[in-house]
């Protein structure tokens, strides 16, 4: 099992800035990929940016050159520091981690909420 603990949602204006914080404890496997999906309202969860452990990211469209995803290895954290918001961001946004295409776990999820 692995439990995942998410911080740092809120509201934010439009052109704002929110960073998002999660820590995996449990049985975490040396090779995976933390990352971040968000969830809007009546649409399905989508991802936004993942990392592997070694540190290689991988963006959606919407947020490249806006958002940036980091991680602490040897704390078994991720971040998302998200610059530039928009209205279209607002959504529930949740960490995953990811192993050995079997290992599958969410976080409980943040609201991030940018108004125009």
């Amino acid at each position: 099992q692995v439990q995942l603990v998410e911080s740092g949602g809120g509201l934010v204006q439009a052109g704002g800035s929110l960073r998002l914080s999660c820590a995996a404890s449990g049985n975490i496997f040396k090779i995976n990929t933390l990352g971040w999906y968000a969830q809007a309202p009546g649409k399905q969860r989508e991802l936004v940016a993942t990392m592997t452990v070694g540190g290689t990211p991988n963006y959606a469209y919407s947020a490249q050159g806006r958002f940036t995803i980091s991680r602490d290895n040897a704390k078994n954290t991720v971040a998302l520091q998200m610059n530039n918001l928009r209205p279209e961001d607002t959504a529930v946004y949740y960490c995953n981690y990811k192993s050995g295409g079997l290992y599958d776990y969410w976080g409980q999820g943040t609201q991030v909420t940018v108004s125009s």
